[in-house]
């Protein structure tokens, strides 16, 4: 049998693809609250990138009856990847890529100002047109959520469009197997979704307040299909998560113009274009019933269907194609997985080490970025063993230059 199997007492029980990677106690005794709320349906399945997260675990597919948990999407709606190859390949790109990555750093605002006061460089001064175009076709549908939801209204929405942010969002430059070029990124709903699910995990826990003490933990709060707040909920998030597919393809046209105004050659960048989300919800087929399905840090991989798979910084990636495995809900990891905290790798390695880590790689090495040194992630190779039952390997990419936040 390709999965573990977890049974929990009063719960569903938990179908884990973890074979030869590491899950801790915590992300178990978690994902065990879960499992016990009376609307899982049939089973939850686990990812082989499985780590403790904030309100529901990392690497968990949870499917659900009547019933939504904000905290299990949780705050970063809609963040997922987006991949292009072009008809570059390898011996096209400039000696120095230094000035691949400073062109693509100018053409997409990332990382975050701490000041009160000023301009945050995350976001945009004046969104440029290809930004306010897009921010056209949703400003309407944000309207409507703040008529119920004011306090949504002052969040960096527009200005936050086509942005990177921070913590392990990225965009690379990377070479595939016979070494042609791709673009890729990982983003999501920036600063609005956060707000969103902020505000709808706070009302969630409002709502519940005389139930919220019977709670394996207050972060399971949910709203009950038929309530006035599950439906707000699911329009809201619905909206976060086109946001942030939006928010990926503006960066992404904005990386392959900032990559034409430095490579001398012409090229193509929509030969293979793929946008997956990995932490969302939506209403899907599951063994013969309609059932909401919230991926927290996983892929859909239903058969034939393209996912990407990222490592860390200085690990490979991967192109993949769903196997339509029904046990897991159709789904495969988003990516290696953390083995420790932020905290806890600022601790441990030193900007020596990051410079060892990616020495192959045109990236910042400096003390801001060792949280996401490679060290900090599973044995990317280990993570897609464990769900070779899951998902096909279509194309290996490995980075030659990456942006970070």
């Amino acid at each position: 049998m390709e999965y573990q199997l977890l049974e929990v007492e009063n719960g569903k029980p938990i179908k884990m693809w973890t074979q030869g990677v590491p899950v801790e106690d915590e992300a178990r005794q978690q994902l065990m609250n879960t499992a016990k709320m009376p609307f899982i349906y049939k089973h939850m399945a686990v990812m082989p990138d499985v780590h403790l997260g904030k309100g529901s675990t990392i690497g968990s597919v949870i499917p659900t009856l009547g019933a939504i948990i904000p905290a299990a999407v949780g705050v970063d709606i809609g963040c997922g990847m987006m991949a292009a190859r072009t008809t570059l390949v390898a011996s096209d790109l400039p000696d120095s890529l230094a000035g691949l990555r400073s062109a693509i750093e100018r053409a997409v605002p990332h990382g975050r100002s701490n000041t009160r006061a000023g301009r945050d460089k995350g976001a945009w001064d004046t969104p440029p047109a290809t930004v306010d175009s897009m921010w056209g076709e949703l400003v309407e549908g944000f309207g409507r959520i703040c008529e119920k939801h004011p306090r949504l209204k002052k969040t960096n929405n527009h200005k936050h469009l086509g942005t990177l942010g921070t913590g392990n969002h990225f965009i690379e430059v990377c070479l595939d197997e016979v070494d042609r070029v791709w673009f890729m990124l990982h983003s999501g709903s920036r600063g609005v979704g956060n707000a969103i699910g902020t505000h709808f995990i706070e009302l969630a826990q409002k709502d519940m307040q005389q139930h919220i003490a019977n709670l394996p933990d207050k972060d399971l709060a949910y709203f009950e299909e038929g309530s006035q707040h599950f439906d707000d909920y699911v329009e809201a998030v619905g909206w976060a998560q086109d946001f942030a597919r939006r928010n990926r393809a503006v960066m992404m046209q904005n990386v392959i113009a900032a990559a034409r105004s430095v490579i001398a050659k012409p090229f193509d960048a929509d030969v293979e274009a793929v946008n997956c989300h990995h932490n969302y919800v939506q209403k899907e087929t599951h063994f013969g019933a309609e059932v909401l399905v919230t991926r927290k840090g996983a892929v859909s991989a239903q058969k034939g269907q393209l996912g990407i798979i990222p490592g860390s910084m200085g690990a490979k990636s991967f192109i993949v194609r769903g196997l339509g495995n029904e046990e897991a809900f159709c789904s495969c990891s988003h990516g290696a997985g953390r083995t420790m905290s932020r905290n806890e790798a600022k601790r441990r390695f030193t900007v020596a080490d990051q410079v060892a880590a990616t020495a192959h790689v045109e990236c910042r090495k400096d003390a801001e970025v060792i949280d996401e040194i490679p060290m900090a992630y599973k044995d990317i190779d280990a993570v897609m063993e464990a769900q070779r039952e899951l998902v096909e390997v279509v194309h290996t990419l490995r980075q030659v230059v990456c942006v970070k936040g």
